[in-house]
């Protein structure tokens, strides 16, 4: 397939590495420059601007939130360069209303759209076994079938509309900041104790909560290991207030909902933008009064 992709970040590069290890032909633009080397290494062409990544039949992107989607390929310049009968993949975590609008601009100009974010850490997108989420156009679904089987394990179609995808990734995100929280709690309660943190997430893994999420940042946090970063504390936020509008639309009480968004900012108040999001974890320590470095 003759495809184009925005957006290189950490989730973004080992996507547009393994579409292109796949044999496709794709045309890469990131808006900060250097970061196309990963990917032309496999025979993707970096261009110069968002328009010319969208001249194609078949482009994706894997941008940051709703502002810079907007700003990238909802642009007039962006608009006025995609074709019609052409297929957009959004793999990224949109609010639902965002989608709703995306999907409205480009049928609009003969584009289908297609909302695919994907569950993973950078370390499964790089092995190209991600959980894929998709919805759209049905055609247009199954067209891009392909590109989706070359960065995940699994596709699950949600159906036709576009934004229930992103709201179950929403919800999934949602999940797992509530997981990061409790881990965090119950490991600060051993270390203050004089337990050994470490040794608590390990038990708790090999027995109740076997899984990439309780074993994986379970890890992180008991050894207060937040760096490299998988997915930053500034898109969980993001994220953990997707899902409190996404509930206050829907009549839905979301007690946790607040207490997450409170941990999120103390641990952005407090420096940690570049940490994982797993980091929250230093906002409860904080409040239990301990103290010490975290190791990269």
């Amino acid at each position: 397939m003759e495809i184009g992709f925005l957006g290189l970040g950490t989730m973004g590069t080992p996507m547009a590495r393994n579409m292109a290890r796949a044999g496709n032909t794709v045309s890469v633009w990131n808006r900060s420059p250097g970061k196309a080397g990963a990917v032309v290494e496999y025979g993707a062409t970096e261009v110069d601007s968002p328009a010319e990544a969208l001249r194609v039949p078949i482009s994706c992107s894997a941008l940051a939130d709703d502002h810079a989607f907007a700003g990238t390929v909802l642009s007039p310049d962006s608009l006025a360069a995609m074709r019609p009968g052409s297929i957009h993949v959004n793999l990224a975590t949109v609010s639902p209303e965002m989608a709703t609008h995306a999907a409205e601009a480009l049928t609009g100009i003969g584009v289908r759209y297609v909302a695919s974010p994907v569950f993973g850490r950078a370390e499964v997108a790089d092995a190209g076994n991600l959980t894929v989420l998709a919805a759209g156009d049905s055609a247009a679904v199954e067209e891009v079938a392909p590109l989706l089987e070359a960065i995940g394990r699994r596709t699950w179609r949600i159906g036709e509309d576009p934004k229930q995808a992103n709201i179950v990734k929403i919800l999934g995100n949602y999940l797992i900041a509530n997981a990061l929280q409790a881990m965090a709690e119950a490991t600060t309660i051993s270390e203050k104790v004089g337990g050994s943190p470490e040794l608590l997430m390990n038990i708790m893994n090999d027995s109740l909560f076997p899984g990439a999420v309780y074993e994986g940042y379970g890890r992180m946090i008991s050894r207060r290991t937040y760096e490299p970063t998988g997915f930053g504390l500034a898109l969980g936020l993001k994220d953990v207030r997707l899902a409190r509008a996404q509930a206050r639309e829907a009549d839905v009480t979301l007690p946790f909902g607040s207490v997450l968004e409170d941990v999120f900012i103390d641990a952005l108040a407090h420096g940690q933008a570049r940490q994982d999001w797993s980091a929250i974890t230093e906002a409860t320590r904080r409040r239990a009064g301990l103290t010490g470095d975290t190791t990269a």
